[in-house]
């Protein structure tokens, strides 16, 4: 039913935003991988509710629960269940909505396609369900660490109109995680703090773009034709709720460039070839050429205002809807963690997979 992703290194998330909890379980982790919960909850207060001013009021701890998977700080080889329970759940607060189909979410189309939808603060369209992305994220963050040094890191680059300037071979955690819009630009961070508050004010919300390079990739992950690196974390990315539009390397500005300016010259290496610049995004045919990966994805304004807007009820008559509850007025500073995490797991299993591919090499 869509709740799965992977191949080897395989998720499977569940829970709905005003349910019980969220959780994840993660398949085809290697055993004896050193693992606590402390590892995921790093990732998680990254995402959590509540963090700023800029982001929605829920109160949430979202404290991980490792039900299965780990014995004596240690993966088995098992699946591992993760459990985050819901705290601050208000499903009364929906109510109002229940017969209403709200601009630009997900009602209608789940109406359409179960003839039941869950209309409590969106069910599984939430938001929220991310978590369990997270959660998995996270133990694939340690795994590739290990096994291999991959850093992962994704900040804010735009928000609304306001871009930062920044150096994505250099960005470092500390400068991303500096400021609440999770932008390391410290000017372009000041205005989009003042734009979010702006919108926030105004009943209104923003969206932007988030950048994620992933560095010490080595060459070979992915695979030809229809599971090329790029389209598996096209995929990944573009599942992410808010998610509208993903590019890798130079992307749609390629459109103006000739081949005499795009291509990546190779020049001999310490390891290897090497090239002198990255428009490829660090994937060539599919595969990873050794250069950071480096993509972006672009985030629609939060669905959920509080200006009225013009809609239909469930019985297909017209009606004007003024939002109520807690909302982000832009998702992008707590997309950061969200789109790390699903980098994370294609690399992750693209990773495992070029281990079964490389069975006989010496």
């Amino acid at each position: 039913m869509g709740s799965t992703f992977g191949t080897i290194f395989r998720i499977a998330t569940w829970g709905e935003s005003h349910g019980g909890g969220i959780g994840v379980v993660v398949e085809g982790c290697p055993p004896r991988l050193p693992l606590t919960e402390e590892d995921l909850q790093r990732d998680l207060d990254r995402r959590r509710p509540g963090q700023s001013r800029l982001t929605t009021q829920r109160d949430e701890s979202d404290t991980a629960e490792i039900l299965s998977g780990l014995f004596e700080g240690r993966t088995t080889g098992t699946p591992i269940a993760v459990l985050v329970r819901n705290a601050d759940a208000r499903p009364a607060a929906y109510e109002h909505l229940k017969d209403v189909y709200r601009p630009s979410h997900a009602d209608y189309t789940y109406d359409a396609k179960y003839g039941i939808r869950n209309w409590q603060g969106g069910g599984r369209a939430s938001a929220r369900e991310t978590i369990g992305r997270v959660a998995a994220g996270a133990i694939a963050r340690r795994l590739l660490h290990q096994v291999a040094g991959i850093e992962v890191l994704a900040w804010v680059s735009r928000v609304h109109t306001i871009a930062a300037d920044v150096d994505a071979s250099s960005v470092t955690l500390e400068q991303v995680e500096a400021d609440p819009t999770r932008c390391p630009d410290p000017d372009a961070a000041a205005a989009m703090t003042f734009a979010i508050e702006a919108a926030r004010r105004d009943g209104d919300s923003l969206g932007g773009i988030v950048t994620c390079v992933a560095r010490n990739v080595p060459p070979g992950l992915g695979d030809p034709v229809f599971d090329r690196l790029e389209a598996d974390l096209a995929k990944a990315m573009l599942s992410l709720p808010a998610a509208k539009g993903f590019d890798i390397g130079s992307g749609f500005d390629a459109v103006a460039m000739t081949g005499r300016e795009h291509n990546d010259p190779f020049v001999p290496g310490a390891g290897g070839p090497t090239t002198t610049g990255n428009r490829s995004g660090g994937v060539q045919g599919g595969i990873s050429n050794g250069a950071d990966v480096v993509c972006r994805v672009a985030f629609k304004p939060t669905a959920t205002i509080s200006s009225a807007q013009d809609t239909v009820n469930t019985s297909n008559e017209p009606v004007t809807l003024e939002a109520r509850g807690r909302h982000d007025p832009c998702v992008l500073p707590r997309a950061v963690p969200m789109v790390e995490a699903m980098a994370l797991l294609t690399l992750a299993d693209h990773w495992l997979r070029q281990r079964s591919v490389d069975i006989l090499a010496p």
